[in-house]
């Protein structure tokens, strides 16, 4: 009995310390970017190996390109009401939700004729 009390601590221990190393390593944050400072040193084909490609883009009539990349998600709120009638064995149920329009955050990134970054911005939609 205590040899199995003994193995369920250990096992219990064990499960604590990768647990505590998985949110550790998860809570670990990458170094933010100097957007400011690629502003005419970073071309829209690193931007595109860096972040992938854009979720949006179009490009201008003066030969410049303007690409969004998701950044996140901005919180939202919803609710739902409904009934419900049974009888008999049957069941019919109607419902309604109403929410606020998903909404989220991006990096905008302009780039001149020459494929080169000559703005950035964060922008909501």
């Amino acid at each position: 009995m205590k040899t199995l009390l003994r193995r369920g601590f250990a096992h219990g221990l064990l499960f604590s310390a990768l647990l505590f190393s998985w949110l550790f390593v998860g809570c670990a944050s990458s170094s933010k970017v100097n957007w400011d400072s690629r502003i005419g040193n970073f071309s829209y084909d690193q931007a595109v190996a860096e972040k992938g490609p854009p979720d949006k883009s179009t490009k201008l009539n003066d030969g410049s390109t303007v690409a969004e990349w998701f950044i996140k998600h901005s919180s939202s709120f919803s609710f739902g009401v409904g009934t419900g009638f049974y009888s008999g064995g049957s069941a019919v149920g109607v419902g309604q939700t109403i929410g606020t329009v998903p909404s989220g955050e991006y990096l905008r990134l302009t780039f001149g004729p020459d494929g080169r970054l000559t703005r950035w911005e964060r922008v909501r939609h």
